[in-house]
């Protein structure tokens, strides 16, 4: 028995097929998703997102806020940015993130942090 998954951004759909598991975090923490899940909603924050899918084989993507909902083995997560682990190019992840890191440093801008979390989390993916 699988879920069926579809990772949506504003662009397009990122995803969509069955998986046996889904683990995302929300503002309440990790949470796992296995068919036959209760009904649930809630906030995504910046973090990976596995899903395990029918076959075997791991899907990773790097989720940047939004929404997971999960009702009768159907889970949508619609994101605000949304990557799958094969769009990302690590040398550009490395180049933000030490681009965030030299502006935390300096002090001087209130973006940066959140720069750090996705390019950290861009980073997580493709390892």
């Amino acid at each position: 028995m699988t879920l069926q998954v579809e990772l949506v951004s504003p662009e397009r759909i990122l995803f969509s097929g069955p998986a046996t598991l889904v683990l995302c975090r929300t503002t309440e923490g990790e949470i796992e998703f296995l068919t036959g899940h209760a009904p649930f909603i809630g906030a995504l924050v910046e973090y990976p997102v596995r899903m395990q899918l029918e076959d075997g084989s791991t899907e990773l993507a790097a989720v940047h806020g939004g929404i997971v909902e999960v009702n009768n083995d159907r889970l949508v997560l619609l994101c605000d940015v949304a990557e799958l682990s094969s769009m990302i190019d690590r040398a550009r992840a490395e180049r933000a993130k030490a681009e965030a890191e030299r502006r935390l440093a300096q002090g001087d801008d209130d973006d940066a942090e959140a720069a750090l979390r996705r390019a950290n989390v861009r980073l997580t993916v493709t390892a």
